[in-house]
């Protein structure tokens, strides 16, 4: 099973698609047609479980208070910044 310091090199095939190896599989309990979700992160590749996601994202928003539309918060953040343009 792979250790979370553990580096296994993997290939980009011709196609763009890169194999994620058992060990790292059963480590991280990834299953076949599980979403992942990537995105470059400071020059990195990182792809993480769509339900971790998802809950880092749940956590971070719940914490804001009641009685606040952060749609409303973002579209005056915007007018802010288009004015200062």
């Amino acid at each position: 099973m792979a250790k979370p310091a553990e580096r296994i090199e993997v290939r980009i095939d011709r196609q763009g698609r890169v194999v994620v190896p058992s060990s790292i599989r059963r480590a991280l309990s990834l299953l076949p047609d599980q979403r992942l979700v990537a995105r470059v992160e400071e020059g990195r590749l990182v792809i993480e479980k769509r339900e971790t996601v998802l809950a880092r994202l749940k956590a971070r928003y719940s914490k804001v208070p009641k009685g606040v539309d952060m749609a409303e918060e973002l579209i005056a953040e915007r007018r802010k910044e288009a004015e200062r343009e």
